[in-house]
């Protein structure tokens, strides 16, 4: 994915009150071979949020990076999105006192139509869309925040160019999403479009240098900011990974090698990278396969190869299991004997642990007095298969 990250101030102490002109820096990562992600807001549920079957499995001792795309837990709040190559990352860090809710986005918004796409705007929850004739509006950006006593962080999103435009759906459909009743944040669900689709036709056709460019020319427009430090930022970012400096600026691309060796960045990203940050920060949820009085909906249909008198009741906090309710029987004592004998096996496991060969052993080890070892591997795998284990 590309990204620009716009800081405001430079050189303030952290107790001052940012009221005098700010300094400014650029900065932009440098650009490895891009992964795909999915990225969900701090107090969001991975399992409802993203189908983690299809993300890289992070979850086991032995995994190996590919090419799946991965999944990430930011720091900030909002909904799931997508990144890749063709996706535009941007971070505003400005004083608190100056700062709104749409001013980086109309930013962003007077940065597109500089380069033709003049249909795009900013809509009433703090999102870019693009019009078309044919549809309604399609969102292209979508922001976060994260607001401190002296600061404000505005992030967001800008699809420009997605070659996965048309299969985003694929890795935010969870297929637990049914049975899941979680607490916390669930995203909006919303058509997305890219604006290189609406610029097919502009004279000087669609370009992503182009955008970071002028992104960075409206940013020095608001902020009043050197042209010295716009021309570096952009060379930077375009031809040469490095830092230029002045009395009241600094710009060039920063990349993981050299945020690695500041030792606070590192403890941060050490701490977003950990199975604990992305999966036990997860508010409280439940998942049942049946009705119960916090989540009366309609559950669809069992597989056919578990018995109709099938149920599974999970309660998690923190990702781990604090109540569970398993059974297969149509007799209720011996459903209430299975799920009893399952429960002390499940109690305070964290669900991201649980893989497939766990819950086959669990519950062969459980139930295999009353059921048949075929059908608890039925068992053990579609519950799998909905945490994407």
């Amino acid at each position: 994915m590309s990204g620009l990250i716009l800081l405001l101030p430079l050189t303030s102490s952290r107790n001052s009150r940012l009221d005098h002109p700010p300094s400014t820096r650029f900065t932009s990562p440098s650009r490895p071979t891009p992964i795909p992600c999915v990225v969900i807001g701090r107090n969001q549920n991975p399992w409802l949020e993203t189908n983690l079957q299809k993300l890289h499995n992070d979850r086991e001792d032995n995994a190996n990076f590919s090419d799946d795309a991965v999944y990430v837990r930011r720091r900030s709040g909002g909904g799931a999105v997508f990144h890749d190559a063709g996706n535009l990352n941007y971070s505003v860090i400005s004083p608190r006192t100056t700062f709104t809710r749409d001013k980086h986005a109309e930013m962003m918004v007077r940065a597109l139509h500089r380069v033709g796409a003049i249909n795009t705007s900013v809509n009433d929850r703090h999102d870019i869309v693009i019009s078309t004739l044919e549809d309604q509006p399609r969102k292209i950006s979508g922001s976060a925040f994260k607001l401190t006593r002296f600061r404000a962080l505005h992030h967001g999103t800008c699809l420009l160019d997605s070659p996965n435009i048309s299969d985003l759906g694929s890795w935010l459909r969870s297929p637990a999403r049914d049975y899941i009743k979680a607490k916390g944040v669930e995203s909006v669900r919303s058509p997305v479009a890219n604006v290189s689709s609406s610029m097919q036709d502009a004279p000087a056709g669609f370009s992503m240098q182009a955008v970071i460019a002028s992104v960075m020319d409206e940013f020095a427009q608001v902020y009043q900011v050197s042209p010295d430090a716009v021309r570096q930022a952009q060379r930077a970012h375009a031809v040469e990974p490095e830092l230029y400096a002045a009395d009241s600026w600094v710009a060039g691309a920063v990349g993981e090698l050299e945020a690695d060796a500041v030792p606070e960045i590192k403890k941060g990203l050490d701490e977003l990278r950990s199975l604990e940050w992305k999966y036990t920060q997860t508010p409280q949820f439940t998942f049942s396969t049946y009705p119960i009085e916090e989540d009366p909906r309609e559950r669809p249909p069992l597989p056919p190869s578990l018995p109709p008198s099938t149920r599974v009741f999970l309660r998690f906090k923190h990702g781990a299991i604090i109540e569970s309710c398993i059974s297969t029987s149509d007799n209720p004592l011996i459903a209430a004997e299975q799920a009893s004998r399952v429960h002390p096996a499940l109690n305070g496991r964290k669900l991201h642990e649980l893989q497939l060969s766990n819950w086959t052993g669990l519950l062969l080890g459980r139930l295999s007095a009353d059921e048949e070892p075929d059908t608890i591997r039925q068992l053990a795998s579609f519950i799998a298969s909905k945490f994407g284990s």
